[in-house]
């Protein structure tokens, strides 16, 4: 009896080396994304709950420590499986989670100078978040172009299959508007931290543009072709992440502008807050009501666990930052009460999409290879999840 022993080359198939982390798509980075903004948000709530300083801080460190894990494995995906990630990147249903990866660095940097440093010290602080902060911002403007270009000149993209996951390549800016503040009073006065800062509102501009070229396309694909598919349903609350973002960014700069710009624009950058932040933070409550109304209706039709799950966690995050700082500039408690309520919202929601995921990864489910559903209208369905 002759034995043949496998050749060296089928012993090194991409599916031979590390096939756990052969379907890890960008879209695990919402994790992240999710547990770091129940740190950040919590940071800033307008109560005082004993005991939720230090519980925000360990979801900093769990966030931090996911964000490593998931790096590490995803430089395992590209390289032993780069054949599937360049399968992701021209796949207009995943290419857009891109963006998230620019967002997982942004909100753990974010926290780092918000709670982190209560653990590891003001100038480790400022160090971790310099790295993050540049890491997230380049990769995030990088993202916000290759993503759209490939929308454009690879992808092939037929009218009924516009989703909010488009957003998520063109929001990391937004983020980076809104957490870059939190580096400014740790610059040399002047120049330094006026540059900054103005970087900062350009980044907002550069975001929000993008997103309302994109919002009307979203929202006409609702009306006329209907709600999405079940499965992707959950994507609905994705855009609540600009609103918010946004709420939140021109609230910082309303904090940060008195000291570092001239007084005609530091007071500007106050009215300004006030005057953005209050009908779009009217917009996103509409919004919330009618994604709330619409996943509900998926539910009742079978929509089960997926990663989508996770959009029910950033993104309403930024929703309370925005009402804090709302907040915190009109003085109202009706915004207090809206920060506290959508919290609590926050915190049930990533409650549960954590326990099903560690469910998920125990059982292999989420790391399986993605069922091939209808041909027809889907391609959204089971790779968005």
């Amino acid at each position: 009896m002759v034995t043949v022993a496998p050749s060296p080359t089928a012993a090194r198939t991409p599916s031979a080396r590390c096939p756990a982390v052969r379907h890890l798509g960008p879209n695990w980075y919402a994790s992240v994304m999710g547990t770091a903004i129940i740190a950040n948000a919590g940071a800033a709530l307008p109560v005082h709950v004993p005991g939720l300083r230090s519980v925000c801080t360990v979801m900093w460190a769990l966030s931090l420590v996911a964000l490593v894990v998931l790096l590490t494995a995803r430089a395992l995906h590209w390289t032993h499986h780069a054949d599937r990630a360049r399968e992701h990147l021209l796949d207009p249903a995943v290419a857009p989670f891109y963006g998230c990866l620019a967002m997982a660095l942004l909100a753990v940097g974010g926290g780092t100078m918000l709670v982190g440093q209560d653990w590891i010290g003001t100038r480790a602080a400022v160090a971790l978040d310099t790295v993050l902060f540049t890491a997230g911002t380049v990769t995030g403007l990088a993202a916000a172009v290759a993503v759209p270009y490939l929308m454009v000149a690879r992808h092939r993209i037929e009218p009924g299959q516009a989703s909010p996951v488009w957003l998520l390549p063109v929001v990391a800016p937004m983020v980076s508007a809104a957490v870059g503040p939190l580096l400014v009073p740790h610059l040399p006065a002047g120049q330094w931290r006026q540059t900054l800062l103005l970087a900062c509102v350009a980044l907002f501009g550069l975001s929000l543009i993008a997103v309302a070229l994109m919002l009307p396309v979203i929202f006409a694909r609702l009306v006329t072709a209907g709600p999405l598919p079940v499965m992707a349903t959950p994507a609905l609350f994705l855009v609540l992440g600009p609103l918010g973002q946004s709420t939140t960014a021109v609230g910082k700069f309303a904090d940060l502008a008195p000291g570092v710009l001239p007084a005609p624009y530091a007071q500007g950058f106050g009215v300004f807050a006030i005057l953005y932040g209050v009908p779009v933070m009217g917009f996103a409550l509409l919004w919330l009501a009618l994604a709330a109304a619409l996943v509900v209706r998926a539910r009742r039709r079978g929509m089960r666990f997926s990663m989508t799950w996770w959009a029910f966690t950033f993104p309403v995050g930024t929703c309370v930052t925005g009402a804090e700082g709302l907040a915190r500039h009109t003085g109202l408690a009706v915004y207090d009460g809206l920060a506290i309520t959508l919290y609590a919202v926050l915190v049930t929601a990533w409650a549960v999409a954590a326990v099903l995921t560690v469910r998920g990864l125990f059982s292999g489910e989420l790391l399986a290879a993605p069922r091939r559903g209808p041909a027809a209208p889907a391609p959204t369905t089971a790779r968005t999840t």
